[in-house]
């Protein structure tokens, strides 16, 4: 049996502020198995932001334990590698670099890795044909409509063939029609293997996925 993707046990985050302290998350015992489809929802300030970036190794928790992959993230592992190697992001803002075109925003993830230019160019083009951006290739971003940006964006996730794509809020800058052709390109890679986990503050987005876990005041609403 495959080993989960994400395990959390009693994860928190704590910040300190003045002679204070402010628990962001508490307590969160949370499992993601592998090829699994897991939505995280929840107000504003509810915690799901610092869970994603705790998830996503962008922060390490205060306590508790979180586990990538079977592997621990915390303050002794290279966070930046795991960020490499084992996640692939889709944010709402797409953050794609301006200045290159589509082939080259997917190509930067395995600049970073050390693969050849060629290998790169060969993959890169690969992923926009499956993401449907074959006739795309050569464009910038402000060439490309909004739900076609965020096509670029997941190729560019998935480019260095990651255990985990972590999606914050993707079709949060998309109207109706491109934010749900978004969401079957990621059900569509789920289905193929791909493990998914997605941050909407959309109920009827949140359902497409095969599980629901709502985050309320820091923890985990039973």
């Amino acid at each position: 049996m495959a080993r989960p993707v994400i395990q959390t046990t009693d994860l928190t985050k704590v910040y300190p502020f003045g002679n204070a302290e402010i628990r962001a998350i508490y307590g969160i015992n949370m499992t993601v198995e592998s090829g699994e489809f897991v939505s995280i929802m929840g107000p504003s300030g509810s915690g799901k932001s610092t869970l994603l970036h705790l998830l996503s190794a962008l922060d390490t928790p205060t306590k508790g334990e979180y586990k990538l992959d079977g592997k621990k993230v915390d303050k002794s592992a290279d966070l930046a590698k795991i960020r490499r190697e084992k996640i692939g992001f889709v944010f709402q803002t797409f953050n794609l670099v301006t200045r290159l075109n589509a082939v080259q925003n997917v190509e930067l993830p395995m600049v970073y890795s050390g693969i050849s230019p060629s290998d790169r160019r060969v993959r890169a083009t690969k992923l926009l044909e499956k993401v449907g951006l074959e006739k795309r290739i050569n464009h910038k971003p402000s060439e490309l409509s909004g739900g076609q940006r965020q096509r670029v964006a997941i190729a560019r996730a998935l480019a260095n063939k990651p255990k985990l794509i972590l999606a914050d809020e993707p079709t949060g800058n998309l109207d109706s029609i491109s934010g749900n052709d978004v969401m079957k390109l990621l059900q569509e890679l789920n289905d193929a293997g791909t493990t998914m986990v997605m941050v909407t503050h959309e109920e009827d987005l949140a359902e497409k996925a095969d599980r629901i876990i709502h985050v309320f005041d820091g923890t985990i609403k039973k």
